[in-house]
């Protein structure tokens, strides 16, 4: 999952948006969005979807 998580960071910083930020526009704990970007955790098919929709971008880029 380490992957998943340096494509969100990835996604993200490209948007100026930081993990708050994120975070507000997805609905997912800011400290989630953290340990995901960390690879600390695994994450659901639905907080995927929802950074991915929150970032504007398809859900398997977070996956490639």
């Amino acid at each position: 999952m380490k992957l998943v998580g340096e494509n969100i960071k990835k996604f993200r910083l490209e948007r100026n948006l930081s993990q708050e930020a994120l975070a507000n526009l997805s609905g997912i704990d800011w400290s989630t969005i953290s340990r995901l970007e960390r690879g600390v955790v695994n994450t659901s098919i639905s907080v995927l979807f929802a950074l991915a929709e929150a970032l504007k971008i398809s859900p398997s880029l977070l996956l490639v």
